[in-house]
């Protein structure tokens, strides 16, 4: 195989990760393909390293959310953020790994049915709420960390994750 070859199948495995980072980051599906863009471009520089560590996709998600602060900060308003709260409880619809059973197909069209509602519902938020709640939700890292990435002190954070959360609350449908 080539090294374009090698490199296209690296694309092709990492790039569903990467922009969905960096959509759910920035909430614009035509800002997530140019940070995707620069992404592999960095990708591509420094291809000889980073195809033959094993931590590949690691350095490709830590790559995208730098990028994505990045352009974050240097294109939009700065991020204002508001009050406390805590991480919710996973148990509510974590299903754990049950056995496949009639009711598993339309359990599974529920969940994926609530994803979308979720993605919409964090692409209409204000960047100063999306940015910390994909930091913490899906990124996973802590308080702390996201204060650190945003240069911004860890009260703001907590309220703005707070804040994101009501504003999710609103914008999603009712489940019964």
């Amino acid at each position: 195989m080539t090294d374009v070859q090698q490199f296209e199948a690296f694309v092709r495995r990492y790039q569903d990760m990467v922009y969905g980072t960096a959509v759910r980051l920035l909430g614009s599906p035509a800002e997530a393909e140019d940070a995707a863009q620069t992404v592999f471009l960095k990708a591509f520089q420094r291809y000889d390293e980073v195809v033959a560590s094993p931590a590949a996709a690691g350095w490709l998600k830590t790559t995208t959310r730098n990028e994505c602060l990045n352009h974050l900060s240097r294109y939009r308003a700065r991020w204002q953020f508001f009050s406390e709260l805590t991480r919710p409880d996973q148990a509510d619809g974590d299903y754990g790994d049950s056995l496949v059973s009639p009711f598993s197909h339309a359990r599974d069209l529920e969940q994926a049915e609530l994803r979308e509602d979720l993605e919409r519902a964090l692409r209409g938020l204000p960047d100063h709420q999306r940015v910390p709640l994909v930091l913490f939700h899906f990124e996973e890292l802590n308080y702390q960390e996201i204060a650190d990435a945003l240069g911004a002190s860890l009260g703001k954070v907590k309220t703005d994750i707070h804040r994101g959360r009501e504003a999710l609350k609103r914008l999603l449908p009712e489940r019964a």
